[in-house]
């Protein structure tokens, strides 16, 4: 055989190849996904995050028409699950439901960044704090309360449920931006630091909005405000913190992000149906009784939020001593 024959069959055979892998990437783009997926979370299960998450994945299983089985991973302050997601292949059926939690936790530790080491769905929903005083102190809304603490440096005590957590890093902006200073007290739990709220041995706390719906109209407790920058449906009625705190704004959010070097194609297609599963409207209704409101996002944007929510946080934990 020539070399100018050999050559040509050599191109051909290379053609060849070129045009099976394109069919098989087309094939594969058609048959995801063909076994259940895993959505992995950072929290336990009858917590927040794991009521929102049931609430998607129902939905979303019907839509991708496999099965989906939420694997909580809770511990690290959500960073074992992290670690598990980050570890896993690439595939698809390995999905990270994060949270603001999360997100503290790895910008604090500085390892498994949202933004940088994992491959972005997009954003699913918002959920706001709520800042929430005692009944025994006598503050009625939050410019009542910064005159109050003022008045009282470090002697007004607040709960979280552990250092660098989003109740913490709540009251932390809050100080920073209001000038005035206050008492971390750290709780195992939110639920501990809302029974010590309720009986006045801690006089503030910031729990979000669904943990709050039970004890509103117990007497012992009054909101002053809500996280949001705008006022919203989830807790109407209630207004802003930064109408008296301008610039401040602390939203807890969930989002979906899956192991870096994803294939495109499988990205395209989980965003696809996570927001036909958000922006269904009787999803968003149920999603609102529970506590968040719909919020999808491509994930371009996501990733850019992320990395936009990773400066500003890092600032406020910067300013806070907290690491």
């Amino acid at each position: 055989m020539s070399d100018r024959v050999a050559c040509r069959a050599l191109c051909v055979i290379l053609a060849c190849l070129g045009l099976s892998a394109a069919v098989a990437n087309v094939r594969a783009a058609d048959v995801y996904p063909i076994r259940p997926i895993r959505i992995v979370l950072g929290s336990a299960a009858g917590s927040g995050s794991d009521v929102v998450t049931r609430v998607l994945s129902n939905r979303f299983s019907e839509n991708i028409g496999q099965p989906v089985v939420v694997d909580n991973r809770a511990g690290a302050s959500g960073l074992i699950g992290a670690e598990i997601v980050s570890k896993s292949a690439p595939d698809g059926y390995t999905i990270w439901v994060a949270t603001l939690t999360q997100h503290l936790s790895s910008t604090i530790q500085k390892k498994l960044l949202l933004d940088r080491e994992f491959e972005p769905i997009g954003l699913l929903a918002h959920t706001p704090f709520m800042l929430v005083a005692s009944a025994s102190i006598p503050v009625k809304n939050t410019e009542e309360l910064i005159a109050y603490a003022k008045a009282r440096p470090g002697k007004l005590f607040f709960g979280s449920s552990g250092t660098g957590g989003s109740l913490h890093v709540c009251i932390e902006m809050f100080q920073s931006l209001a000038g005035v200073k206050m008492t971390h007290v750290p709780y195992k739990g939110s639920a501990m630091a809302i029974t010590d709220l309720m009986t006045g041995e801690i006089q503030l706390s910031c729990p979000p909005v669904a943990s709050m719906q039970p004890f509103l109209n117990n007497g012992k407790l009054r909101v002053l405000g809500v996280t949001t920058r705008d006022e919203t449906a989830l807790a109407p009625g209630y207004p802003p913190i930064s109408q008296a705190v301008p610039g401040y704004a602390f939203p807890g959010w969930y989002g979906a992000l899956m192991p870096l070097k994803a294939p495109k194609h499988i990205v395209a297609r989980l965003h696809k149906e996570f927001a036909r599963t958000v922006n269904a409207p009787d999803m968003r209704e149920r999603l609102i009784k529970v506590g968040v409101e719909p919020a999808m996002s491509s994930p371009e944007e996501f990733r850019e939020f992320l990395r936009k929510e990773s400066q500003r946080m890092g600032a406020v934990l910067k300013d806070a001593h907290i690491d």
